[in-house]
């Protein structure tokens, strides 16, 4: 009888003691690429999360949030195999992804194939989430293509009186995406798109495509691209005569890496706007207070001026502390009802902003188009603001 008993109390302890080990989250994301920041940026913002959800108790009774990483060096082959890697570590719920766009629209079949949810804190192509895969494990808290078409013709309009714009696009998924939100919001915003160029990832020089787009009558430029592109376009317009230097309304691909130094005093040399969802700068909030503390203790980061590409520090943030929710409320580490449960959570006061519903079976868009505003690179590498930035 008394081994019976012992052999009972093992049997209860047994489980409880399998299930402490950690809760891994996966990030995939460019940290090879020699130029970006954005990949950092992403783990930042997890790493304060994960590390206030386990002094808060961690998840599942007690369990420790723990981050495990990959690097895909933005090659999309190597993002798909990232995420296959991932997926197989036990106890693994969900695969966050850095800056490209191209790589989530790549993965997507993996990670329905695999029923494990992936979770885009920065890349912005429609088709991250509108896509026919159901029941969808896409969920993205960031910026929307659709939204930021519209933005980058209002501001347009209404900060250059620019009328008629040229588009300079990369030839990629997330090029073409931009594309269609820009030429369906055109009519209503009364812009016309004078015409599209294109370029290839790695293009040594893009004046040509300019000089076209100037040629047209367009009186601003809108841009889509990361850092490397757009600092090779900003010393190109630059170089020309002043009356020559168009105004550039670009998307917030140049914010993930370092775009300033690479375009170096040119940049302040032609009026460069960027759309962005969330700023730092400004934002005297009690959660805003709390991440800048940490950022500075952990990574050295003194001020809200001197964060790297904020977007992916906030947005990574608030998406990590979601999840969390979302795997309590599954009460387990199963990927299929933390899918489930992050269409179920209710309110959370984030970093960006108040959420009253994050996400529903409808909706896996957490930020709305309302959340947009636009920037502007000053001295040292500092991003401000340069129009309101909302916070619902």
């Amino acid at each position: 009888m008394h081994l019976y008993a012992w052999a009972l109390v093992a049997s209860l302890l047994l489980p409880a003691a399998f299930a402490s080990g950690p809760v891994y989250v996966g990030l995939d994301a460019e940290f090879g690429h020699k130029t970006s920041t954005s990949a950092q940026a992403v783990q930042q913002g997890m790493q304060v999360a994960i590390d206030e959800i386990n002094r808060a108790g961690g998840v599942l009774g007690g369990r420790k949030l723990a981050l495990v990483t990959r690097d895909n060096r933005s090659v999309t082959a190597i993002g798909v195999d990232n995420l296959r890697e991932l997926a197989a570590l036990p106890d693994l719920v969900a695969v966050f992804g850095g800056k490209y766009s191209p790589i989530y629209i790549e993965a997507l079949p993996v990670a329905h194939e695999l029923g494990v949810p992936l979770l885009d804190p920065w890349g912005s192509a429609d088709g991250i989430i509108d896509h026919a895969f159901r029941p969808s494990f896409s969920y993205r808290l960031s910026l929307k293509d659709s939204w930021a078409g519209p933005a980058f013709l209002r501001f347009a309009k209404k900060q250059h009186k620019a009328t008629r714009v040229g588009v300079l696009l990369p030839n990629t998924a997330w090029g073409r995406s931009n594309q269609a939100a820009l030429d369906k919001a055109a009519p209503d915003a009364g812009v016309a798109i004078m015409a599209h160029r294109w370029y290839n990832w790695g293009a040594p020089s893009l004046p040509d495509q300019y000089g076209e787009l100037r040629a047209t009558g367009a009186l601003a430029i809108i841009f889509v691209g990361n850092e490397v592109e757009g600092a090779l376009l900003a010393r190109e317009i630059a170089s020309l005569p002043a009356a020559q230097r168009l105004p550039v309304v670009s998307h917030w691909g140049v914010t993930g890496g370092d775009f300033a130094k690479l375009a170096g005093a040119s940049l302040h040399q032609i009026d460069f706007a960027v759309i962005q969802t969330y700023s730092f700068v400004g934002d005297d909030s009690p959660t805003a207070r709390r991440v800048l503390a940490a950022l500075r203790r952990d990574f050295g980061i003194d001020g809200a001026e001197q964060v790297k590409s904020p977007v992916g520090v906030a947005h990574a943030y608030d998406l990590t502390h979601l999840l969390a929710k979302a795997v309590n409320r599954a009460g387990s580490t199963d990927r299929r009802r933390v899918r489930e449960a992050l269409e179920q959570l209710g309110p959370h006061e984030g970093l960006v902003r108040r959420y009253a519903r994050p996400f529903s079976p409808e909706r896996h868009e957490a930020l709305t188009a309302d959340q947009v505003f636009f920037a502007r690179y000053l001295a040292d590498d500092r991003l401000v603001p340069i129009t309101a930035r909302a916070r619902p």
